[in-house]
């Protein structure tokens, strides 16, 4: 929300109260500091008659975690209901002490310093240096008049109540401010498809589904995380407005409509390490199954469908040498205009329970289509409207719309008897075959003239809804797949969302530019704290080119996770072009080869999926959150890192080139598809023919390579090979390999010494082969079962280096 009118001037309709001085401070027991912070300075009695006056709490909650809450009027109407579910954090002690300005309130590294007096100013610091500073007037009650506020929302001219949060007449807000240092960069704030430092932008948690090439996101996160290590996380799905250096260019500000501003500060060596104590406040991701990190190929959306289809797409796969893991039924294999309903389609599914059991005995796993909308048509509608499981309108009747089916209505999730209802049909079409969910819609949630059951705040359950509409189909899924083997396809979400994954990326068109957005909206969730990311291969909207689908199968199979998916037309390779042997680099061989490629990287892949749910660090990311002392790395939104020690920068021209930045790592990056090495702290010019990437293994690591047979689920470490890249003289490197449970079968550790290099496993009965990446794999040292160390010599080429 701008307010302000230049430097010095405040916008006409608006007032701002802002805190003038801390008036009282004083700790309250060892983890929390306590201020009452006036408009203007009481310098003397009389001056406490009247004006605004906030009341502000910091508490210490766990290491480099602190809350901070403000109130203005402490009786006021709470929001009621919606509310994000934070974790239950271990018991923690902060620290407090008292210095000549003020007092300095401890969380393990990190602080925050109040001054005492005026002007109100605290700093968050972390080992004594300040990271974030809130200048003088920071945290303020921000007024606006009546006839302001109506005069603005009558130029919004919505549509529909779906589109933008309304604004009530005589509003009011909290905000704080706090400053950027040059060069400083923001990102996160959820799904975002603009550029990837959100510096200049000014950002509404709003969802909506407005696609991925505008600044509507199905994905509203209330937490950013800087470049300087950290982060802020405002703790309300309401529609908190955000001004990232766009209204006052060296600050970042939020503010909230109410009389309570709740907020936690995060901070940490690095970006990733802040997003980190992020998650542990609103969740770690789940761990999805191992079978989900293969290929999925779908129906897509209104093409033409039957079994035979199916079995035509499945078939052909297989014909081709594509292995596929997972099969996608989207919204049709339910009759039109009865969505949501639990019921095939019998005229093009006449033996769902035999189509699925078919499905599985080739090694499929399934997914089917659902949204929490329930059309007028739909054989659940009557029950649903009887039993009170659907969101009514102020009067009382059911809330009814058009938008999408005819008549349709809203499951109220908020009804734990219409949670366990809801469930109860999840359940059944498990019972039938199916394995994994996707989840769509959820974001056009009327934020007015309704009533939820539990009386929450219809504003703010407008974000939320997505998160309990996600959370009733996770723990359905969960409780009858088994902890470790439930996942979802997720459009909407908000904070917390993580724990409920996958989430893709929602409506793109078969474009480049649309393909590099969609890196930029999954770059920006992986900011925010989503372990775990997807899109459409090929694009939703209209039917890329040969060229765009090829450059997007690898940058899919590329992703944690891959699917194939499109709206009106098939996404299945031989739809573009044959496999022709004449022609080594058709779409079903570029397909075929980069689906082979992430089968054999799985071991690697699912090591890293694993270490994402232990710490919450994504396993998709920005090159900034791990290497943000780079002065290059800020701007970089067309390369991520996948996992810790895979660097990858799809194609996004037909030129076939990409210019991908190699941060100093201590080596030489390499190439894993060519075995090239480019030193770090600079610029690469790549040009890629369809079956190449560039893929560079971080310096000093080690990449397990599987004996991929097609089957996304096998032994991880039998019969694979531990390549070991850019090891420098003296340094170390090590790998952890677990099964498709998650659970631990071994960690490989190399050191150099010279022109030798010593390899040590922990005791395994798997056998397996390791060796340096400039080596000939013909000189692969064996290891495993009794052999639990190797000796590996670098070639004379390399041992200089």
């Amino acid at each position: 929300m701008k307010i302000s009118d230049g430097q010095w001037l405040t916008k006409k309709g608006y007032a701002v109260h802002a805190a003038a001085m801390a008036w009282t401070l004083a700790p309250d027991g060892p983890s929390a500091l306590v201020a009452d912070a006036p408009e203007y300075p009481y310098e003397e009695r009389g001056r406490t008659l009247g004006g605004s006056l906030l009341s502000v709490r910091f508490e210490a909650v766990a290491p480099d975690t602190i809350r901070v809450r403000a109130v203005r009027h402490a009786g006021a109407r709470g929001p009621g209901g919606a509310a994000f579910e934070l974790e239950a954090l271990p018991p923690f002690v902060g620290r407090v002490e008292e210095t000549a300005e003020g007092f300095e309130l401890f969380a393990g590294r990190t602080s925050v310093f109040v001054r005492r007096g005026a002007p109100w100013r605290f700093e968050l610091r972390r080992d004594g240096r300040t990271l974030a500073r809130s200048p003088d007037g920071g945290t303020a009650w921000i007024e606006e008049d009546a006839a302001h506020a109506k005069a603005r929302a009558a130029l919004h001219d919505w549509d529909d109540f779906f589109d933008r949060p309304p604004d009530p007449p005589g509003t009011g807000s909290l905000r704080q401010r706090f400053r950027l240092a040059p060069g400083e960069c923001v990102y996160g704030l959820g799904e975002r498809f603009g550029a990837l430092a959100k510096n200049g932008q000014s950002i509404e948690m709003w969802n909506c589904d407005g696609g991925t090439s505008s600044d509507q996101s199905y994905k509203n996160v209330p937490f950013f995380v800087t470049s300087h290590g950290w982060g802020v996380f405002v703790c309300d799905p309401g529609p908190v407005s955000f001004e990232v250096a766009s209204e006052q260019v060296e600050e970042v500000s939020f503010s909230l409509p109410g009389e309570t501003l709740d907020f936690f500060f995060y901070a940490g060596d690095t970006p990733a390490e802040a997003v980190a104590r992020h998650t542990a406040v609103t969740g770690r991701p789940a761990l999805p199954p191992a079978r989900s990190f293969g290929l999925w190929l779908s129906t897509s959306f209104t093409t033409d469908y039957d079994e035979k289809t199916v079995a035509a797409f499945t078939d052909g796969m297989r014909a081709r040498g594509i292995p596929l893991s997972m099969f996608h039924f989207d919204c049709f294999w339910m009759k039109a205009a009865h969505w949501t309903d639990f019921e095939w389609d019998e005229k093009q599914f006449p033996d769902p329970e035999g189509l699925l059991a078919r499905l599985h005995a080739k090694g499929l796993g399934v997914c089917a289509w659902i949204n929490p909308y329930i059309a007028q048509r739909s054989r659940l509608f009557d029950e649903a409207a009887r039993a009170g499981y659907l969101l009514r309108r102020t009067d009382g009747s059911v809330f009814q719309t058009d938008w999408w089916q005819s008549g349709m209505a809203i499951v109220d999730f908020t009804n734990p008897a219409a949670r366990a209802w809801f469930a109860g049909y999840v359940t059944r079409l498990l019972e039938q075959g199916v394995d994994a969910v996707k989840t769509d819609f959820g974001e056009r949630i009327p934020a007015e003239g309704v009533a939820w059951h539990d009386g929450s705040d219809p504003l703010r359950m407008h974000n939320f809804y997505a998160h309990l509409y996600n959370k009733v189909v996770f723990e359905a899924v969960e409780a009858h797949e088994g902890r470790g083997k439930a996942v979802l396809f997720a459009r909407a979400a908000t904070a917390g969302g993580q724990k409920f994954p996958v989430h893709w990326g929602g409506d793109c068109y078969a474009t480049y530019e649309a393909m590099a957005e969609t890196l930029r909206g999954g770059l920006s969730l992986g900011a925010s704290g989503f372990g775990f990311f997807s899109h459409d291969i090929g694009g939703f909207e209209q039917t890329a080119s040969p060229d765009v689908y090829k450059r997007w199968c690898a940058f899919g199979l590329l992703s944690t996770h891959s699917r194939l998916h499109g709206s009106g037309s098939y996404r299945v390779p031989w739809a573009y072009e044959e496999d022709d042997p004449a022609d080594p680099q058709n779409a079903c061989a570029v397909l075929r080869f980069f689906a082979n490629l992430k089968g054999r990287l799985l071991p690697y892949l699912y090591a890293q999926a694993v270490r994402t749910h232990e710490t919450g660090v994504p396993m998709m990311r920005a090159t900034v959150l791990d290497f943000p002392r780079d002065p290059a790395t800020p701007p970089l939104d067309r390369q991520y890192l996948l996992g810790s020690d895979l660097l990858v920068a799809p194609i996004f021209n037909e030129e076939g080139t990409a210019d991908v930045y190699l941060p100093a790592a201590g080596g030489p990056w390499t190439d894993i598809l060519t075995g090239d090495t480019a030193e770090g702290g600079r610029f690469v010019r790549r040009t890629c023919d369809y079956l190449h990437v560039p893929v560079y293994a971080r310096p000093g690591s080690i990449l397990v390579w599987g004996a991929f047979r097609g089957e996304a689920e096998y032994d991880y470490l039998e019969g694979a090979e531990a390549v070991i890249y850019g090891l420098s003289d003296g340094a170390a490197a090590t790998a952890r390999v677990v099964d498709c449970e998650g659970r631990d079968l071994a960690t490989i550790a190399a050191e150099r010494r010279g022109d030798r290099v010593l390899v040590r496993t922990t005791p395994t009965d798997r056998r397996f082969s390791v060796r340096l990446a400039s080596q000939d794999p013909a000189a692969a040292a064996a290891i495993g079962g009794d052999r639990t160390e190797a000796e590996l010599s670098l070639p004379a080429s390399v041992s200089q280096n």
